[in-house]
């Protein structure tokens, strides 16, 4: 197993705890970086954390991980329900994929209900706030190591 997982943040989270608190709370992408960096350092593996607004940054990152990841966990945020893009991306990816919403994309707007990133993911997980992260970072480690 390769010791590297890609967490891959899509648009606008770089703004996470100033857009709209009452939806995605008072923390930081930051925080929640910090957060996955603590549980890496417990289990001994290695993460990239990343972010962009771009739809192509995000095409290229999943494209570096064929090459060196055992894992990728993303929130793909908007481009959940846009981009076929990121999932002919995702396709190409042989590994584990863990989809997380900080909100419950559900409970949300009809537009939001579908992802078609989803497809593609191994699990997706949704409305747990920032702690989806961590639960994610956990169950692909184990997923990795099985």
């Amino acid at each position: 197993m390769s010791s590297l997982i890609y967490i891959i943040n899509g648009p606008n989270l770089n703004l996470l705890g100033q857009r709209e608190p009452s939806i995605y709370g008072t923390h930081t992408l930051k925080d929640i970086e910090n957060n996955c960096l603590e549980i890496a350092k417990k289990n001994n593996i290695k993460i990239k954390f990343l972010q962009s607004n771009a739809e192509h940054e995000i095409i290229n990152w999943i494209h570096n991980a064929r090459e060196d990841a055992s894992g990728i966990i993303i929130n793909p945020a908007a481009f959940s329900h846009t981009s076929i893009a990121i999932l002919d991306a995702l396709t190409l990816f042989e590994e584990h994929i863990i989809e997380v919403h900080i909100s419950n994309i559900h409970k949300r707007e009809s537009f939001r209900h579908n992802s078609y990133v989803s497809q593609k993911s191994t699990a997706v997980i949704a409305g747990f706030g920032i702690d989806g992260y961590k639960i994610a970072l956990e169950k692909m480690i184990n997923l990795c190591s099985n």
